[in-house]
């Protein structure tokens, strides 16, 4: 009986009878499923949905062992409730936020961790990193090793929050095994759970990413996703609002200043986007859902998926938005 294979990039078993199914491969030598090589190869991604169903019952077998774990989140949209996590795992958790090579050079990365630290969050050690730029992993490593339990080391996290790309950094600087994950900047690339051996002590498990249905990047195809993630640091767009005037983000969203004093309204979203200002109402922003919000001092609303919006004084605002894209308010992390 053959020995079953699994593809070395999602983590899913490897087929040749179907190739319409997940893990089909010409040729079962092969260390790719052909949506993998193709990914990898030709930037030529397929689609396939996981339900959060299955994500959370992996995420409760991690919860019952008594494994360090690694929660990845991208710094640019973070989760409305960070902590929600804890539903699922007592584990160990090290925080890494990701991505901080996309935010301004000037956000240093102590007020961030200061920030999470003053809410209190449940985790043993928060580590700001920037995969991208090699930026703090030898820290990250050293705080693995001062937490793990057991060589093992799972990697957990939204969608296109950086783990496999974590992992595949982690693997460039520390072993010598010659694996290396598929990574994309669209949901649903990791498949099942992928065990990645850096050495003789550490062995990191990836996990499918939690799909956000609330997150603008189900909801656009793969030229516009491209546009909306952040490449390189963000050049933020402040603008200075009297109530009657108004911002677009090309035909993702408008945000109608209603009532309060002049205010500095400050857009982190990629630099590709256009961002215009507007005297409310002259644009018509058809099938784009409705939802007011009153600011406090120094408030932020993020938009899943798209990045955040620092508002500096008390006022009323409308946001209009998909309806299926999620939006909330914090304080500023800025």
């Amino acid at each position: 009986m053959n020995e079953e294979k699994y593809c070395q990039g999602c983590g899913v078993k490897l087929q040749d009878e179907n190739m319409l199914q997940e893990g089909y491969t010409a040729n079962l030598e092969n260390a790719l499923c052909q949506r993998c090589f193709r990914i990898k190869n030709y930037g030529d991604y397929q689609v396939v949905t996981k339900s959060n169903e299955e994500y959370i019952n992996i995420l409760k077998e991690v919860g019952t062992t008594k494994n360090l774990v690694l929660y990845v989140a991208d710094l640019l949209n973070l989760e409305k409730d960070i902590t929600k996590i804890r539903d699922y795992l007592p584990n160990k958790i090290i925080l890494v936020l990701n991505k901080k090579d996309v935010l301004p050079k000037s956000v240093k990365q102590e007020k961030i961790i200061r920030y999470f630290e003053n809410m209190e969050v449940p985790f043993e050690k928060i580590v700001v990193v920037s995969v991208e730029k090699n930026d703090n992993i030898d820290y990250l490593l050293k705080q693995i090793k001062l937490f793990q339990t057991s060589s093992d080391v799972y990697v957990v996290g939204h969608t296109n929050a950086g783990k496999s790309t974590l992992i595949n950094k982690l693997l460039k600087n520390y072993s010598t095994n010659t694996q290396e994950l598929t990574i994309s900047p669209l949901p649903s690339t990791t498949l099942n759970t992928i065990r990645i051996a850096i050495n003789d002590y550490l062995t990191l498990i990836d996990t499918p990413g939690l799909v956000d249905t609330g997150s603008l990047v189900n909801y656009v195809d793969a030229a516009t996703l491209k546009k909306i993630n952040p490449k390189k640091e963000i050049k933020p767009k402040t603008y200075q609002l009297r109530p009657g005037q108004s911002i677009i983000i090309e035909d993702f969203l408008r945000l109608d200043y209603i009532e309060g004093e002049r205010n500095s309204v400050t857009f982190y979203v990629s630099n590709e986007l256009r961002v215009k200002r507007i005297a409310s109402r002259r644009q018509d922003m058809k099938d784009l859902a409705k939802r007011s919000y009153e600011m406090k001092y120094e408030e932020d609303i993020c938009i899943n998926g798209l990045g955040f919006i620092k508002i500096v004084n008390r006022g009323s605002f409308d946001l209009y938005l998909d309806h299926n894209v999620e939006s909330f308010t914090r304080r500023s992390l800025i």
